[in-house]
């Protein structure tokens, strides 16, 4: 079975390539599951609900979070509710939303879904890999795909985790830093792994906001607001070959989708 992990969302651009392309390129690819981080899709930061189903209707089946998951308080209906979206499982029990999600694809087989937070570089929060151990060990024993989305600034903390879940499930692709990296592999236990699999928006941007508003902030410390920008809109992802059988990966490979590709795919 063949899983695509979209990276970080990053506003209306970023939505907008989605709903071009996700449908299109679940044929192309022959994609049984796709999921998307989306903690910035709302004007750069957070998440509202009508977004939410706005991303559901294009055809990804499950969304994650990060960092920013309760920059909207109107969000919190959702994770209450909505059983295709989690927050990390490293944030107190106490907070909205679920830690995990079990996905169907349409031949049957069921996929574990959760996120994490890094901390080294990142606001406090609860031990990651602790967290990833008591999802794994909540999860029924007949559920063999798992997919782990770790949200994370620091490569270091993000091979360590690759390394603690190694054999223990399918794929650890990172989010976060909006960059993609070159790192993409299968680790020795049968994980697929990845630092970032990049950012899904305007690439002509300072990670997705108007170059000239981050220029200015940060050479003269005079507060901006960080506009989306717009321009150069590519999708990114990874997509990870899995055995259903046995959850184990057998290959992964980088994608991205920029605005040429997606007139292709919107035209099939």
């Amino acid at each position: 079975m063949r899983l695509l992990l979209i990276g970080d969302i990053v506003g209306k651009p970023g939505r907008t390539i989605c709903t071009q392309v996700v449908r299109a390129l679940r044929l192309e690819e022959n994609l049984d599951l796709v999921v998307a981080n989306a903690e910035n899709a709302a004007g750069g930061s957070g998440l509202t609900p009508e977004i939410y189903h706005e991303l559901i209707a294009s055809g990804i089946d499950g969304i994650t979070l990060g960092d920013h998951a309760f920059r909207r308080r109107e969000v919190f209906s959702i994770l209450q509710t909505e059983r295709r979206i989690v927050r990390a499982a490293n944030y107190p029990s106490a907070a909205p939303g679920r830690d995990c999600m079990i996905l169907h694809t349409r031949r049957q087989v069921s996929v574990a879904v959760f996120t994490l937070l890094g901390r080294v570089f990142m606001p406090p929060v609860d031990c990651p890999f602790q967290a990833a151990d008591r999802v794994l060990a909540g999860l029924p024993s007949n559920i063999r795909v798992i997919l782990v989305d770790f949200h994370a600034e620091a490569t270091s903390d993000k091979q360590l985790m690759g390394r603690h879940l190694d054999g223990r499930v399918s794929a650890v692709l990172g989010t976060h830093t909006h960059v993609p990296t070159a790192d993409e592999r299968i680790l020795p236990k049968g994980t697929a792994f990845q630092c970032d699999v990049g950012m899904t928006g305007p690439y002509e941007s300072i990670l997705g906001r108007q170059i000239e508003r981050v220029m200015e902030t940060t050479r003269t410390f005079r507060p901006t607001r960080y506009e989306v920008a717009s321009d150069d809109v590519r999708l990114s992802g990874t997509i990870v070959e899995v055995d259903p059988d046995t959850g184990r990966a057998t290959a992964i490979r980088r994608i991205c989708v920029d605005e040429a590709a997606a007139k292709r795919l919107e035209a099939k």
